[in-house]
């Protein structure tokens, strides 16, 4: 008898050792500190001694280390994204045609365009925007701007030789006067895991319209990413899923003078804004009447973690151990970030539900809860509806 009980206790013992963590202990790294990386982000790699296509001039490779971003408003022909602002035409079509089949809306106004479609769909069914922006399937107009020649061709000069797409890629919706479109000032790094710090992330920031202070384009905290570290953000913004950098932060922890350091980027249509992770950026409110569309795509080191909590593997793009690589976008392509981010957190991911959250709704702390945060467990402030 005595025997069976010293078992029974072994027992006992080792399922406790192989006790299953709960969310708040799976996340508690999240809360871990690091130590600032200057460097990561100021220092720039061996430039290429080919010349090629779309390069930035030395002074521009210069600029975006020393000020965190770089604006080339010449980049791209402007034909050259027509065949992008059609495949956006085919998305807001799918989600018209998904939203009509489930009663959600009455008409699909298939009479509207590009610029105004998806605010109609919109008004008729609030949260459309969304849902478009959710939907985590890469189009391949997407693939092959994300692997233009060009852009690689900067990005080799801006991360190094060895290039691979991050998984965090994102078309923007944003409609006319939508909070759910109105990105806050934040740090990239924010959204993902503490080691994302670790390594400098390219973002180009593609419009596909004219981009401007009405519309809503973008601004940034000039030299803001110096100090190499991710300030405190806040959760979440208003009605949104958003993270929040205050300005008090941006001044007391990133050294930002807000009089002279914050630079309004406006982009013309074929334009490119260059940022890497770390500089403060927001977008302003679109107080037009079309719709202000963006794409943002990424790049970083293949060897470095991606920090999307081991969701989604980065993709090589481009090796110099072989020019004549070609990209394999099958799992970019086809797997939905969205419902991988839902799923972590255990909430469901209807496709015509407007609502997102996602991991880094964990890193810091919740004073706003609305309809993104509903799931999460351990709340302590009260509720508030978006």
């Amino acid at each position: 008898m005595a025997k069976r009980k010293r078992q029974a206790n072994k027992t006992s013992e080792k399922s406790k050792k192989q006790k299953v963590p709960t969310k708040n202990e799976e996340y508690a790294y999240l809360k871990e500190k690091q130590d600032p990386m200057p460097e990561v982000y100021t220092k720039k790699p061996p430039q290429p001694t080919e010349k090629k296509i779309g390069q930035l001039t030395e002074s521009q490779v210069n600029q975006f280390f020393d000020k965190g971003f770089v604006l080339v408003k010449d980049f791209f022909a402007p034909h050259r994204l027509d065949v992008v602002r059609e495949a956006v035409n085919k998305l807001v079509d799918t989600v018209a045609n998904k939203l009509y089949k489930a009663g959600k809306i009455q008409n699909k106004h298939e009479d509207k365009g590009f610029n105004d479609r998806l605010t109609h769909l919109e008004k008729e069914f609030k949260g459309t925007a969304v849902i478009l922006h959710k939907m985590g399937i890469l189009p391949k107009e997407f693939q092959d701007l994300w692997s233009d020649e060009k852009l690689l061709n900067v990005a080799e000069q801006l991360v190094g030789p060895e290039l691979a797409g991050h998984p965090v890629w994102n078309l923007r919706t944003k409609t006319p006067h939508n909070e759910q479109t109105t990105v806050p000032w934040h740090q990239d790094n924010a959204y993902l895991e503490p080691c994302s710090l670790e390594v400098m992330q390219l973002t180009a920031w593609i419009p596909l319209v004219d981009a401007n202070m009405v519309n809503g384009c973008m601004q940034v905290a000039s030299g803001g990413h110096k100090k190499g570290f991710t300030a405190k953000h806040t959760c979440c913004a208003g009605g949104t899923w958003y993270v929040q950098l205050s300005e008090e932060a941006m001044v007391d922890e990133l050294g930002v003078d807000l009089k002279k350091d914050i630079v309004t980027c406006e982009v013309p249509y074929g334009g490119v804004l260059f940022l890497n992770n770390a500089v403060p950026h927001q977008s302003l409110e679109n107080q037009s009447e079309i719709i202000r569309w963006s794409l943002d795509l990424r790049w970083q080191k293949p060897d470095k973690p991606n920090g999307f909590y081991s969701l989604k593997d980065s993709v090589l793009m481009r090796t110099k151990k072989d020019k004549d690589y070609k990209i394999n976008w099958d799992k970019m392509a086809n797997t939905d970030r969205t419902k991988l981010q839902m799923e972590k957190l255990d909430e469901d991911n209807d496709d015509l539900t407007p609502e997102i959250g996602g991991p880094w709704m964990k890193r810091w702390e919740i004073v706003h809860h609305n309809r993104h945060t509903e799931s999460l467990q351990g709340n302590t402030t009260s509720w508030h509806k978006a």
